[in-house]
């Protein structure tokens, strides 16, 4: 089973993260293992995505998927890979 596939099946359960988020307007400062709720699994498919899995297969990086997760409240499109989180 794919990461991908294993965050899809774990939908509705909690997630633990691993790394500190990266916010692109720079507000907000996450704490490291916190817990979300998933709410979605998706491929990601931007144009970074290229860039996603060149680093996968020549760096050694683990799958890249984005997340929906429940975060503070308001729902959340995220980039994580397998690295990145715990499913509980």
């Amino acid at each position: 089973m794919t990461f991908l596939q294993r965050l899809q099946a774990h939908k509705g359960g909690l997630i633990q993260l691993k790394t500190q988020l990266y916010w692109y307007d720079g507000v907000r400062n996450e704490i490291v293992g916190r817990i979300c709720m998933l709410l979605d699994a998706d491929a990601v498919e931007d144009p970074l995505d290229a860039v996603a899995r060149t680093a996968e297969a020549h760096l050694g990086m683990s799958s890249t998927a984005a997340a929906l997760l429940l975060i503070d409240g308001s729902p959340q499109w995220i980039w994580i890979t397998e690295a990145d989180v715990e499913l509980l």
